[in-house]
């Protein structure tokens, strides 16, 4: 289950100023160790350390592989390219191009791909308000985004209060004026 939490536009420049934006919450992110604990709880012979090693070996070729220019695809999760980040303003022409000046990054790009992309996750994601990180009673409850027609009716009537999560996902902050939101 996701949960998330809603947060106002504070950005008085953008056309949604002062309107509600969801922003998951999340409770815990798992490290290389902690994936292959998992993994290896999934009723498979290899042991977590086995498939610790193969995926601690699989970041580092993939780091390889992108530094010399290639994408890396892993079936069902994403498609790992390389990103630039330029500099504000270009160069005037090609001449005046200089990396150091006109590049500022480079960066990591993930595209979902297969099982994990955004309609994949539409149809299997259930989401439900964390209403007691926010200090709000949340009103109608909580909904299941997915297609199946149910609703999540909150645990009997209780509220699952998120346990110390914190919020992430990648978004932008309605606080920061970074979007349009």
């Amino acid at each position: 289950m996701i949960k998330y939490i809603l947060k106002k536009c504070k950005n008085v420049k953008s056309a949604v100023f002062g309107k509600q934006f969801a922003y998951p919450v999340v409770e815990e992110t798992l490290d290389l160790d902690a994936l292959a604990k998992h993994m290896s709880q999934h009723n498979t012979p290899y042991s977590k350390g086995m498939i610790r090693g193969v995926l601690t070996d699989m970041v580092r070729c993939i780091k390889e592989v992108l530094l010399e220019g290639k994408n890396v695809k892993i079936d069902d999760l994403a498609i790992f390219s390389i990103g630039i980040k330029n500099a504000k303003g270009g160069a005037e022409s090609e001449e005046d191009f200089n990396v150091s000046k006109n590049i500022k990054s480079v960066k990591l790009r993930a595209r979902a791909t297969g099982e994990l992309t955004a309609k994949s996750l539409n149809l299997e994601a259930t989401l439900k308000r964390a209403t007691a990180l926010t200090g709000t009673t949340g009103s109608g409850g909580s909904t299941d985004s997915g297609n199946n027609g149910s609703t999540d009716s909150g645990n009997n009537g209780t509220t699952d209060s998120g346990n110390n999560g914190n919020t992430g996902g990648g978004g932008t902050d309605p606080n920061v004026g970074g979007d349009d939101h």
